[in-house]
């Protein structure tokens, strides 16, 4: 597989492509105002303890405060796991008040504050640094057992002096030579010495330590991934990645590019139109049938179509084809679209087991590539796939677009019809509670002729049964469910 990265850098933003095989598969977009927030260890303090939920919030600075779940909690001095504590319930943990040191692990999404952790990790290229965890994991994707024992045999042995201290070793390291994961494990702990020394500089609600930016983060969480080009069209970024890459990942230096085209870098495989692909409702698959995709607050819905596809054979077939072709579709669309959560997935009714069971592992298979935990469950009796997917930032929608300011984000607006008659209700309503000569009724160009057309007769029925009459005025701002009946 031909994994190509692309830069995009602007004073404003950094745009991070990720193509495999000229296919546009992840988009990463970090904003300079308005950083993820992943990774980061901040100075907390506990602003309200809620033992009905057995959660805490935590003031780390943000507008919103952050959300501590007990199960979340490093016991007592670090040395233990939140779930050795558990039963003590957090009111026993945690006090408002206290200050801790905290771990941003999902940043803020839509009306939610950032979930927190106090099991901190700090990730390098080979290994996950966890301080006071005391223990040594190894990566489940490095299958050889022989070669875990000796990755886990270099670690324990570096470990001897601090072990209070543990480690995961990281897929990357399959293969790893002893220096380079003993240097990795000084660095890390060196870098945790300086956090700590930080720590008691700073004030409550503070940040300790930030995560590193976008592009370097993303080269580092994509160590193992044969890349075999990183196209850059900054000189100042590149050479800072340059830089970085050069000290963590020197065998990827040769594939750093910068790249000084005219043509915008993102233009290269048509980035920008798929972006803008992205952020819709329907996506069309090749062989005509189509995908409806509905991002909500409890979750993501997708509806699998025939549409146009008719097919070569019979019914059953032509459902078959088109359900393989939606779930290759869809684990392209949850990656690149960054959905997460409960994901429900309505594929087109098949009555053939074996058909379900090659269309669910045609799904699992695609989501083989992504970085991203997600589990499938079974095809339901109601025919549905119910699978969830981690979430740790915004969806791209999320991040592009806000919510539509005229429909409020139903996706759909009262017709002028229905306007029309709510203004009459109005009408009526303030005319028995209050005295006035006549009323003027402001609404939206649209309603207003519906009004005065098509309705006119039963606008001259009201007026009479009022006895008063109304007079009208389109405004121009005014969306089409808006309105006002002033009493003159």
């Amino acid at each position: 597989m031909s994994v190509e990265i692309l830069v995009n850098v602007t004073p404003q933003e950094t745009r991070v492509a990720v193509v495999e095989n000229g296919v546009l598969q992840e988009v990463f977009i970090e904003r300079t105002r308005a950083r993820g927030l992943v990774g980061n260890i901040y100075k907390g303090v506990v602003c309200r303890v809620l033992p009905g939920m057995q959660a805490a919030f935590v003031d780390i600075g943000l507008e919103r405060a952050a959300f501590l779940h007990v199960s979340d909690i490093v016991a007592g001095n670090g040395n233990g796991t939140g779930e050795e504590k558990r039963d003590e319930g957090i009111n026993h943990l945690l006090r408002e008040g206290q200050k801790l040191l905290v771990q941003v692990i999902k940043d803020p999404l839509g009306t939610k504050g950032a979930r927190l952790t106090t099991h901190v990790t700090i990730p390098s290229r080979y290994l996950v640094f966890m301080p006071g965890a005391g223990n040594v994991g190894v990566s489940q994707k490095i299958e050889t057992e022989d070669e875990r024992q000796r990755l886990k045999g270099i670690v324990e042995t570096e470990i001897e002096t601090e072990p209070t201290h543990g480690f995961i070793v990281r897929t990357a390291a399959e293969g790893a030579a002893a220096d380079a994961l003993t240097a990795d494990m000084r660095f890390l702990m060196k870098l945790w010495d300086s956090i700590n020394d930080h720590e008691g500089d700073v004030q409550p609600g503070a940040i300790v330590h930030e995560d590193l930016p976008l592009v370097r983060r993303v080269l580092r969480d994509l160590v193992g991934v044969e890349i075999e080009k990183v196209r850059i069209d900054s000189r100042e970024t590149f050479d800072s990645v340059r830089d970085f890459v050069s000290r963590f990942v020197p065998e990827i230096v040769e594939q750093l590019e910068y790249y000084p085209g005219e043509r915008p870098v993102f233009d290269l495989y048509g980035e920008e139109d798929e972006i803008q692909k992205a952020l819709e409702h329907k996506v069309q698959l090749k062989s005509g049938g189509y995908l409806i995709i509905d991002q909500t607050e409890a979750m993501t819905t997708i509806d699998v179509n025939t549409g146009a596809y008719v097919g070569h054979r019979n019914l059953e077939e032509t459902i078959f084809k088109t359900n393989l072709e939606a779930a290759q579709a869809i684990a392209r669309q949850l990656r690149l679209r960054n959905l997460g959560g409960i994901i429900i997935i309505d594929f087109i009714d098949m009555v053939d087991e074996e058909h379900k069971r090659q269309v669910l592992r045609a799904l699992e298979k695609s989501l083989e590539k992504d970085h991203a935990k997600s589990h499938i469950s079974e095809v339901s009796s109601l025919g549905l796939v119910e699978m969830t997917r981690k979430r740790t930032r915004e969806s791209l929608e999320h991040v592009l677009c806000s919510v539509c300011p005229t429909c409020g984000g139903r996706g759909s607006l009262k017709t002028p019809e229905t306007v029309c008659y709510e203004i009459f209700r109005e009408i009526l309503r303030e005319a028995r509670q209050f005295d006035a000569q006549q009323l003027l009724v402001l609404a939206a160009q649209e309603v207003v002729d519906l009004l005065v057309d098509e309705e006119s007769t039963s606008l001259a029925e009201l007026e009479s049964f009022i006895g008063k009459p109304i007079r009208f005025q389109a405004e121009m701002l005014y969306t089409p469910e808006q309105f006002d009946v002033v009493l003159m």
